[in-house]
């Protein structure tokens, strides 16, 4: 269906079916990807296989969002935004651990989307590579305002540039950004390289992960990063996180302090599932910055210094 919206730019529409139990903000909430969550609609731009889209999706009622979407890439749009809403997640097999976790979940149960769009995970991902969450996303935005798209659509806003475009940039491109030659090199790489990654979203995850860690400055928790976001990788697992051992650590074994090998034993039994239990954890907050804890002798009160954990 096409519609005019309320400026006048002509809009696809569809309505699309949804479990009434799920919480739509976290569910299309990723990880390293654009979408631009709002309080009462969800707005995304990105370069799809027929070029620039838009995509604005607004819960109507308790089982209905509305989506419209604008663009060459407006189909392929309308036709990713249940797999966005997580048409395509499996809960087979879940179970919230028990206490604040589990409570949480029945408070505000959600499902993983998925963007299909490996590129722009994998910008994110890179941007994110041992910087705050917030300069990560300045640096992206910059990055498609400078050399991306303008966004299709009413709402403007920016495509971010294809790797074709950013190939053709060197490292001092990125410094306006705030992104350090290291990460930008690591970008450049990646986007010399995606001619040779051609069907790699058609993979298992993976397989995805696998590949991609064969590139010079991609680890784990990049690859993780990436295809939790652009494929809802239910069980990614950002091995090397500055802040998630501790959060895992203090939320499943009330314990201040861990490290990775701590948080994938926590993590086990919740195997399939780990990234889903992740974001559910993180949503509780996150460990005691610092302060005492019981000695596990029992007689006395210690102090434990987290070990500091490079990412990449």
């Amino acid at each position: 269906m096409v519609r005019l919206s309320s400026l006048g730019v002509v809009a696809k529409r569809r309505v699309i079916e949804i479990p009434q139990w799920i919480e739509l903000a976290q569910t299309v909430r990723g990880s390293k990807d654009p979408v631009m969550v709002g309080p009462s609609e969800t707005r995304w731009n990105t370069r799809t296989p027929d070029g620039p889209g838009a995509l604005s999706l607004e819960r109507t009622a308790d089982t209905r969002v509305d989506a419209q979407a604008w663009g060459p890439g407006a189909d392929w749009m309308l036709e990713q935004a249940p797999r966005l809403l997580g048409a395509e997640d499996d809960l087979t097999g879940f179970s919230p651990p028990a206490g604040p976790a589990g409570d949480r979940w029945r408070r505000r149960p959600f499902l993983l989307g998925r963007t299909d769009r490996l590129w722009d995970s994998i910008i994110g991902g890179i941007f994110g590579q041992k910087v705050q969450v917030a300069n990560a996303v300045k640096a992206r935005r910059m990055l498609g305002r400078r050399f991306g798209d303008p966004g299709p659509g009413p709402w403007g806003g920016s495509v971010l540039p294809s790797p074709e475009r950013v190939a053709e940039l060197g490292y001092s491109d990125f410094h306006a950004f705030g992104v350090e030659r290291k990460r930008a090199e690591i970008l450049l790489r990646v986007a010399r390289e995606m001619p040779r990654l051609d069907n790699l979203e058609q993979r298992r995850p993976e397989q995805v992960r696998a590949r991609l860690e064969r590139i010079r400055g991609i680890g784990p928790w990049t690859t993780a990063m990436i295809t939790a976001s652009a494929m809802g990788d239910a069980d990614a697992v950002p091995v090397g996180d500055f802040h998630l051992p501790n959060t895992v650590a203090w939320h499943l074994a009330g314990e201040e302090r861990g490290d990775d090998t701590r948080m994938l034993e926590l993590l086990e039994p919740y195997e399939g599932h780990r990234w889903r239990v992740l974001r559910l954890l993180k949503g509780l907050g996150s460990a005691p910055k610092r302060g005492p804890k019981l000695s596990l002798t029992g007689d006395g009160l210690h102090m434990e210094r987290a070990g500091r954990q490079r990412r990449r």
